[in-house]
């Protein structure tokens, strides 16, 4: 396990602050929420979850004239950083950011030391991961019909690398696989940059990946892109069809970065948190630095993600079952 952690210092008061909070405890417990230094614990250091969760968080940090401590714990695919907080005292200050992995986790591991839907609150999506079917420009398809073509006149021959097995791409792309009637070859990789380089040497032939490793290449041709896995088209990609429209009608798989607290926070703590992420995706300078790095606000009432999270928690399960994979 790895651990890093970073103070987002906003004043020069801020040591101040620190030492007045370690003597005084009691006197700041009792004030209203925040009042003390909050702790987001992100277990993905470095990707799309950290620069999710430190630029919301970073704007909230100015917003409140308090300081959030970014704390990376890693390890054992994001379970060791969702326990942290899962055993954390329900008072709002301490925090996870976290990837679609946490409900997958549920059905990749035979036991988890928390039970991923009752000791967890969703706060709220903060951004939507999505994926970009791409292949190598060697293999001759054009289009999405035509790979589910050319893949079905050669079962188990194609290879799709992912970020590794249980990952969002893996099951992104196992979907398609379900959904398309096609049998292509799962070859994980560790994380989506050695996947998207194995497809560029030509070692795989097909992958779902992120838009923030994808995008990068298309200009050079380095892929062919055939489709996005979200209902709707990209606005950073325009002109790439959805897969559910080019050629499997229902398609949608969509992942997300999102906060949670301990279960028992009280309701006015999640609504406050709630409402602070809001109006954080809302900035120009938040929305446009996502924008920068491919990722795509998303927000949700409590209520509305929670709904979500059990849609995915579920979904999760039909798909891991169907690929057999497990972690012991």
């Amino acid at each position: 396990m790895k651990l890093k952690t970073q103070v987002l210092a906003l004043a020069p008061s801020v040591v101040t602050l620190w030492g007045v909070l370690l003597v005084m405890p009691g006197h700041a417990q009792s004030q209203p929420y925040p009042s003390k230094i909050v702790r987001v614990v992100i277990p993905w250091p470095g990707g799309s979850n950290d620069a999710a969760g430190r630029l919301t968080f970073q704007k909230i940090a100015e917003s409140w004239g308090q300081p959030v401590v970014i704390d990376n714990r890693t390890g054992a695919s994001g379970t060791i950083g969702a326990a942290l907080v899962a055993r954390s005292a329900p008072d709002g200050y301490t925090l996870l950011v976290t990837s679609q992995s946490l409900v997958i986790n549920a059905h990749l591991y035979k036991k988890l030391p928390y039970d991923t839907m009752k000791d967890l609150i969703g706060i709220t999506p903060l951004a939507a991961q999505i994926g970009v079917l791409v292949t190598h420009p060697s293999l001759p398809v054009q289009s999405v019909k035509e790979l589910i073509a050319f893949a079905k006149s050669k079962p188990d021959q194609l290879l799709y690398g992912s970020s590794g097995s249980g990952s969002f791409l893996h099951l992104a792309m196992a979907n398609f696989n379900i959904l398309s009637g096609t049998r292509m070859v799962h070859v994980p990789y560790k994380g989506g940059d050695a996947a998207g380089i194995s497809l560029i040497a030509g070692e795989t032939q097909v992958m779902i990946g992120s838009t923030a490793v994808v995008v990068p290449l298309l200009p050079a041709n380095r892929v062919r892109a055939l489709g996005v896995s979200s209902p709707k088209r990209l606005p950073q990609t325009p002109d790439i069809p959805t897969i559910a429209e080019a050629g499997v009608p229902g398609y949608d798989y969509v992942a997300w970065v999102a906060a949670f607290a301990p279960a028992g926070t009280p309701r006015p703590i999640i609504d406050r948190l709630n409402a602070e992420i809001k109006k954080a995706l809302d900035t120009p300078e938040v929305s446009g630095r996502f924008n920068n790095i491919a990722l795509n606000p998303m927000f949700s009432s409590p209520e509305q993600f929670a709904a979500l999270l059990k849609s995915d928690y579920d979904r999760s399960a039909k798909l891991i079952a169907a690929t057999g994979v497990k972690v012991n």
